[in-house]
């Protein structure tokens, strides 16, 4: 599948799904027929029980088929991943691999924090505020990895030298992995409209891809509530 362009510079593409070379919404299916010895029944019947099954939130069929998704992301939505605690991240080291000097995030739009919601935001700010903003912050992540390079240059180990970038800012490769249900449920708190725009985008273009592997359940999942 193609790559989905995220951001400013991210990106999502998916690496690997099991099962492999079949349809995974079958899969579903016959991972619940399973526990009384049942096998397909045509499309249609098929197609009616994973409904059934997603509707009467029978959920642990959608446990048996996995996706793994490499991801271009900041550390501003990396942070969401990592509170969903049943996908499982995996991040390039900063220990291992020296970060690169366009490896940083930079809004298009710079939003306004809400009144009467603490971690949302409301409205945005002029186009000529926010180019303003970014100006700054190009000059502020440029000033900072030039220190951050000196120190390579010094000999002075990457893992401290990191210290230097700007944290929340800077893209980090890695890999998601997780089952139907998890990355179901990853996306019913992450496309929400008062989730953080950063990470709803990603979790958009992730399930974007999500309905080509799992037609019927992204359907299921689009229309049941």
């Amino acid at each position: 599948m193609d790559r989905i362009n995220v951001l400013d510079k991210g990106w999502v593409e998916l690496v690997d799904s099991m099962p492999a070379g079949r349809s995974g919404d079958a899969a579903i299916v016959e991972a619940a027929r399973i526990s009384f010895k049942g096998e397909s029944k045509g499309p249609e019947k098929d197609k009616k029980l994973l409904f059934y099954l997603y509707k009467h939130k029978h959920m642990s069929p959608f446990e048996q088929v996995e996706m793994k998704f490499m991801v271009y992301m900041p550390v501003v939505a990396w942070w969401h991943i990592l509170r969903h605690r049943t996908l499982k991240p995996n991040l390039q080291s900063g220990r291992y691999t020296p970060f690169e000097e366009n490896d940083f995030y930079l809004p298009d739009v710079w939003r306004l924090q809400s009144a009467d919601n603490k971690q949302g935001s409301a409205g945005q700010v002029d186009d000529e505020t926010a180019k303003k903003i970014n100006e700054s912050l190009k000059e502020h992540c440029e000033t900072s990895y030039k220190y951050y390079a000196k120190l390579l240059g010094m000999g002075i180990a990457k893992e401290q030298a990191r210290i230097f970038l700007p944290a929340f800012s800077l893209y980090y490769k890695g890999i998601v992995s997780g089952n139907a249900r998890n990355f179901m449920n990853f996306f019913s708190q992450r496309m929400k409209s008062d989730a953080q725009f950063e990470i709803s985008e990603y979790a958009k273009a992730m399930f974007s891809i999500f309905k080509e592997v799992l037609p019927w359940t992204a359907e299921a999942f689009e229309t049941i509530q």
